[in-house]
């Protein structure tokens, strides 16, 4: 055959060659769009956008490999990270600062107490001791998230009444030995509310995936207070199994690696390293399949199975998987909780218009700060939507995100306040 009559033959073989790999490579790009979808995905410009897909398109070969495994005892999806990359992930969610190390730890329990008899297994969700799942955001608040799931447990366990409360009055108030969105220390914040004679709750001082200045009047608002704290010792999984037996219990772990990421479903068994960057509530365990797991609520919203992962347990290892038994700790709850706070009021609710003790004044109807009408609202309203009448001040005040900002003076005419950038911050951020 000459070279004129190869070269179809050639060409033949190219297309066959390569179609499949196009046609891979155009049905990821429509999985793509279909995720972007499914969870509101935008981006600033196509640019932006292609160089997302490419690591989609990275993220789908990783995890479709696990998947094909076939003896894995966990698989993976495609869930709300994955137009991140390994490294995008862990900056925006995982902490850069190492937990304290184990001589740091004040309040460690006695390793020689006599263990009880406990169940086989244990769900304090199904004992209606555990909240729902909450989603941190681009804010390293798992610290706040862990260490209010544990006091929520216990307050339930021991009063009747399952209250959620506030990660973000931690966040923002619990400042002198954390780090707000930068990571913290659950032990430091069960420190806060004993010293602060209580927390209040997520519907008075709500979760906004950032830090702002701490709303001291929301932190004088006490529901639920503990007594104590108490540390387990350190890679003893025993002690460890007889307190999550008792109680709800915060942990540290190692949520850094890339099948962690994309956990889906099933008994993880890793890889997974011991470096504690993140933190956890473990709020049961069981067996299946022969196989022993801790049962993890996370706070990255719907992940995994709806929030949790199942984590093997038992695993000859005394740190634990991820390191789940190095850096465990609980509340203590003895005393009943201080009656609720009364709500705010009466209050001036623009002019000579009173709301009463069971109302908050806030706008139903404004344009770029000016509000036009004005009405009384049932207490408790979502703080943010608050616009107050300030006696002392003699200015209308806006609670934006949780921080008193002071927007503009009576009649509608704009004060001194910080400029028109951090006016619109305040509005619309």
């Amino acid at each position: 055959m000459n070279a004129i009559g190869f070269l179809p033959l050639l060409l033949l073989l190219l297309t066959l060659v390569l179609l499949p790999l196009h046609s891979c490579s155009s049905s990821v790009t429509q999985l793509f769009e279909a995720w972007c979808n499914k969870h509101g995905k935008t981006y600033t410009s196509d640019e932006e956008k292609q160089r997302r897909l490419e690591i989609f398109e990275d993220n789908y070969a990783f995890v479709k490999k696990h998947n094909e495994l076939g003896h894995s005892s966990y698989s993976l999806s495609l869930n709300a990270f994955a137009d991140l990359t390994h490294h995008e992930f862990k900056a925006s969610h995982l902490s850069l600062v190492a937990a304290p190390t184990t001589s740091a730890r004040r309040n460690v329990g006695d390793p020689g107490e006599v263990l009880r008899d406990i169940p086989t297994s244990k769900d304090w969700r199904k004992e209606g001791a555990v909240t729902d799942v909450k989603d941190q955001g681009q804010c390293g608040a798992y610290w706040a998230f862990a260490a209010v799931g544990a006091m929520e447990g216990i307050n339930k366990i021991v009063t009747g009444t399952l209250f959620s409360l506030s990660a973000q009055e931690l966040i923002e108030c619990d400042i002198s030995h954390n780090n707000g969105c930068e990571g913290g220390f659950m032990d430091n914040a069960y420190q806060f509310v004993i010293d602060n004679h209580g927390i209040n709750t997520e519907d008075e001082y709500p979760y906004l995936e950032r830090q702002r200045d701490c709303n001291k009047d929301f932190m004088k608002r006490r529901y639920v207070t503990i007594d104590g704290y108490t540390d387990v010792p350190a890679n003893n999984e025993t002690l460890l199994l007889q307190a999550v037996a008792a109680q709800p219990v915060s942990a540290g772990i190692c949520a850094s690696d890339r099948d962690f990421q994309f956990y889906h479903w099933g008994i993880f068994t890793g890889p997974c390293s011991k470096y504690l960057g993140h933190a956890v509530l473990i709020v049961g365990y069981g067996s299946k399949y022969g196989m022993d797991y801790w049962i993890v609520k996370n706070s990255w919203g719907h992940w995994g199975m709806g929030g949790y992962i199942f984590l093997q347990r038992n695993t000859g290892d005394s740190q634990g998987l991820c390191g789940i038994n190095m850096l465990a700790s609980y509340p203590i709850k003895t005393s009943p909780n201080p009656p609720p706070p009364p709500p705010p009021g009466p209050g001036i609710c623009y002019l000579l218009n009173y709301c009463s003790e069971e109302e908050i004044c806030c706008c139903s109807w404004g344009f770029l700060g000016l509000c036009f009408v004005w009405t009384c609202c049932p207490y408790p309203a979502h703080p943010s939507n608050y616009l107050v009448w300030n006696t002392k001040t003699n200015m209308y005040l806006k609670h934006a995100g949780n921080e008193m900002t002071e927007a503009y003076k009576k009649r509608g005419s704009f004060g001194k306040f910080g400029g028109w950038n951090s006016f619109v911050e305040d509005q619309f951020l």
